[in-house]
């Protein structure tokens, strides 16, 4: 019975003590750094005279790095300590947050400084992001490594719930002074670094240590090229991270262009969002199985036509509804893509392909940021959520397409409860025999090599 019982529940990876305090310590951390967001990307909008463009190169240079740096930061992380190199992390992006805070604060800041400041950031939240995902299943094992994932969503989702709006209060008080956000954004990291430093080293589960070796970054690669429903996991993510994940930019466009309101409101609108992300993240949290790849297919799909209806919205008032279900399904389907990958890969390997995930689903954000930020500058704000959601939908079909080939398929949508379900019949004959016939060989593989 108590067996069961530390297996289930919502909260279930919370009773490991280094976990908790790590969790506990993140969501601390985490609210500055949307505090930082939303500070970051209201004072470009103050120093270029509300360009879109120039608000989307900023979200480019943030997460451009990504591309050059994860899968580097994946092989550091399979190599050696994790917990290590996140107390490094940790302490250059306060002080990065620290040196922009002083900037602001002496009156002395201009838009160039933002750009480089984002650009070092990017640099090191790109070595940062494997490490950390890497880190999680030390902290709770195999068993409630599902479980942890989507706690950790939820406990972002929290922080965007609550960072967004205390930003805007503090730059409203202030008189449209970014400065206060920035300076919570720096003390926040010491709280994760303080964890990080108390953990008790003997109950985490650090997985064997990889050796110095030529072609690591290449074996990652392979191995996730030889599994099909990774490569599926990544082609999502990367589409939909790529068009789809710029609530940051167009959120901001549609209160300064369409609504004409300021910090305040941009952070009332993000809070939105996030009360939708949260909602998303604790509905996760049941999930104890990898997801199946049909889900992720029908998430991306309902994300999409949500994304699409943000941008038909007639009003501030609608606008601010949808964006709670437009959160609820984006934060789903990024949840079960991360479970779908991290429980699907070697241990040893897992830094690697987390790399290579984060680079395909934070990657393609310097390409889509500028992209979805001109979109919105000369064709109107709503334009960004209608092409992304457009392109989010298209790419959720063609995967399903993928998928069900052979297969024998059929969409239901539900009214009460709404949901829409994605069911896919057992393959035709000649393609089950291949199957059967390739699972065969496998066998004998592993077999032999027993």
């Amino acid at each position: 019975m108590t067996g069961r019982s530390d297996r289930s529940g919502s909260f279930r990876s919370l009773r490991v003590r280094n976990y908790r305090i790590y969790a506990s310590a993140n969501l601390v951390s985490l609210t500055g750094t949307w505090m930082q967001r939303i500070g970051q990307d209201w004072l470009v909008l103050q120093l270029s005279g509300d360009s879109g463009i120039a608000l989307g190169l900023i979200t480019a240079l943030q997460f451009g790095p990504t591309l050059l740096l994860s899968m580097y930061g994946g092989v550091l992380a399979d190599r050696y300590a994790k917990r290590r190199m996140l107390v490094a992390t940790q302490a250059l992006m306060g002080l990065l947050a620290l040196v922009l805070a002083v900037l602001v604060a002496a009156d002395g800041v201009a838009l160039w400084h933002v750009f480089v400041l984002a650009g070092a950031l990017g640099a090191v939240s790109a070595i940062d992001a494997p490490v950390r995902q890497a880190f999680v299943s030390e902290m709770v094992g195999p068993e409630l490594l599902a479980n942890a994932v989507s706690l950790n969503s939820t406990i972002f989702n929290g922080a965007r719930l609550v960072g967004p709006s205390l930003a805007g209060l503090l730059i409203g008080a202030a008189s449209g002074d970014t400065a206060p956000a920035f300076f919570v954004n720096a003390a926040s990291f010491a709280c994760t670094i303080g964890a990080l430093l108390s953990m008790r080293a003997r109950e985490l589960h650090p997985s064997p240590p990889l050796a110095r070796a030529k072609g690591q970054l290449r074996a990652g690669l392979a191995y996730t090229w030889a599994h099909p429903d990774l490569v599926l996991a990544m082609a999502l993510a990367f589409v939909l991270g790529t068009f789809a994940f710029n609530y940051q930019v167009t959120i901001a466009l549609m209160t300064r262009e369409v609504f004409d309101l300021g910090a305040e409101a941009f952070g009332l609108l993000s809070t939105c969002f996030a009360v939708g992300s949260l909602s998303g993240a604790l509905l996760s949290t049941r999930r104890s199985r990898r997801p199946r790849q049909r889900f992720l297919v029908g998430t991306a799909i309902v994300f999409g036509l949500l994304t699409m209806a943000c941008g038909l919205a007639p009003g501030y008032v609608s606008f601010a509804v949808l964006l709670v279900p437009a959160g609820a399904a984006g934060l789903v389907f990024s949840v079960a893509n991360n479970s779908f990958v991290q429980l699907g890969v070697d241990p040893q390997l897992r830094g690697r392909v987390m790399a290579l995930y984060f680079m395909c689903f934070m990657g393609g954000t310097p390409l889509g940021a500028p992209l979805i930020g001109w979109v919105a500058e000369h064709l109107g704000a709503p334009w960004g959520f209608l092409i992304g959601g457009a392109v989010a939908v298209a790419a959720g079909l063609g995967a399903g397409a993928w998928l069900a080939r052979g297969r024998r398929v059929r969409l239901e949508a539900h009214v009460s409860p709404p949901r829409v379900q994605l069911h896919v019949g057992p393959r035709t004959a000649p393609v089950r025999a291949a199957v059967e016939a390739a699972a065969g060989q496998a066998t004998g593989r592993r077999s032999a090599g027993g």
